[in-house]
């Protein structure tokens, strides 16, 4: 069996994989709160006709093994979650934050979602919600009818004031041991997994939580620049692997070809 074949078969089908996070990260270089993903790739298992250590058969020792490779195959897409530009926006619902932190939100099957898109929208009820309308939870109130404005300290205290007084909250941010593990549901959202552990709430500005930044969005943390330079390796790396794929099959026709 010609391994180079499969092997660059693998390989093929890895860089596709790799370009298909490599777009998929440049399509969102402008979504508020993206995270761009990372792929990580690890070598297949071996076949080995010797092994390092074996007797030789003169009293030797072997010093190194026979081995074959398989190929690659993709172990890992995980978000890389750095800080992205904050980009001033001036509405007094919009907030970003700077540092560790995700805003809970209430998913429509009941569960809880998690998410760093900071436009946030009032509701005709006055809650709180999303872009997509998901309530938001993180100890946000409903906002009173006749509100006139809406203050966000970077501490989280939250207060409107109205003809009538002011009323005056807490945001509370929400954060994991490993935030990688989450996963993506769409529509800026995440939602824990075992892997990511469970989540621990708290204070803005205190014990490492980030920030509260008012009348600001956090943009994408998608390096343009570096996903093209990514691209034309994965398109370099494709078609380095179709050409040994080309190699192996002249070689294959060489040999049936053979004549006595």
């Amino acid at each position: 069996m010609n391994l180079s074949l499969f092997s660059s078969a693998t390989g093929m089908e890895a860089q596709q994989k790799q370009l298909n996070t490599i777009s998929n990260n440049l399509a969102n270089a402008n979504t508020t709160g993206f995270k761009r993903a990372k792929i990580e790739f690890q070598d297949m298992l071996y076949q080995q006709s010797r092994d390092a250590g074996a007797a030789s058969g003169d009293g030797n020792v072997l010093p190194t093994q026979v081995e074959m490779g398989n190929g690659t195959q993709v172990v890992s897409t995980s978000r890389v979650f750095t800080q992205g530009t904050l980009r001033e926006t001036g509405s007094q619902l919009d907030l970003a934050i700077d540092g560790q932190g995700f805003i809970e939100v209430e998913l429509p099957n009941g569960e809880t979602g998690y998410t760093r898109d900071g436009a946030l929208k009032v509701a005709a009820d006055g809650r709180i919600t999303t872009s997509n309308g998901y309530p938001v939870l993180s100890n946000f109130n409903t906002i009173p009818s006749g509100a006139q404005t809406i203050t966000m300290t970077p501490t989280g205290d939250l207060t409107v004031r109205t003809a009538n007084g002011t009323q005056t909250f807490r945001i509370e941010l929400a954060r994991f041991n490993n935030p990688a593990g989450l996963r993506s549901t769409g529509g800026n959202i995440y939602v824990e997994t075992d892997a990511s552990g469970a989540p621990e709430t708290g204070n803005p500005t205190e014990n490492g939580f980030g920030r509260i930044m008012q009348g600001f969005l956090e943009s994408s943390n998608v390096n343009v620049v570096e996903e093209m330079v990514n691209m034309i390796t994965a398109q370099r790396a494709y078609e380095t692997n179709s050409k040994a794929i080309q190699a192996s099959d002249e070689m294959l026709q060489t040999v049936a070809q053979l004549r006595r």
